[in-house]
């Protein structure tokens, strides 16, 4: 089976643009440069974007003619997006009626998720007990309750000891978690960049 030549011209593309911005955080002569091919990878992404937001507009409108199940939802989508695209594009993205549905609708819809979500934590510490109960799940549970208890706010009773908890919890435990994490993701985001580089991943042509 032959290889498509087209692909290999992706991949030297992409092999030189991307060795271009990598040594030009090393060569300022190439700083220009870098820039330059990062302002184009901004105006490429916002392209991508456009065209997911399209073919997820499409996708409901299909729904819709199609009359498939859970229709109303896709309708409610198309009708949500086209109205708050035409707020924004008549009196801008901080104008009042736009800043009206974001404070408004926006926020208490993602409000409510964020309660949902809890509610589901609740649950899942509750299935916890009863299928994997072992010093991690007592650790975790135990820290749960006792963040909780220093966000809790009782009339007439001091919960100081708590939120000093929660505080130190939340700027030592949570931040170095999260630290982990981010350089978790930074290794793994350099190894796929190198992989694309050499070309062993070719995510841009197959």
């Amino acid at each position: 089976m032959k290889s498509n030549p087209f692909v290999y011209l992706l991949v030297a593309i992409a092999i030189a643009s991307g060795a271009t911005v990598l040594v030009g955080y090393f060569f300022p002569s190439l700083a220009g440069i870098k820039g330059e091919m990062l302002d184009w990878a901004v105006i490429f992404t916002a392209v991508l974007l456009l065209i997911g937001v399209i073919s997820l507009v499409r996708t409901h409108w299909r729904k819709i003619m199609q009359d498939q199940k859970d229709r109303a939802y896709s309708l409610v989508l198309i009708i949500s997006f086209t109205t708050t695209l035409l707020v924004a594009v008549l009196s801008g993205p901080t104008s009042k009626w736009s800043m009206w549905l974001y404070n408004n609708l926006i926020i208490p819809i993602e409000s409510s998720l964020l309660g949902i979500l809890a509610v589901f934590l609740i649950y899942a510490c509750a299935r916890l007990f009863n299928q994997r109960m072992n010093f991690y799940t007592l650790v975790f549970i135990g820290t749960v309750l006792l963040a909780m208890l220093g966000w809790l706010t009782i009339p007439g009773v001091e919960l100081e000891g708590f939120k000093d908890f929660r505080d130190w919890l939340s700027s030592v435990w949570a931040v170095a978690g999260v630290r982990g994490i981010m350089l978790g993701v930074g290794l793994g985001t350099v190894a796929a960049g190198l992989r694309i580089l050499i070309g062993a991943d070719r995510p841009y042509g197959g």
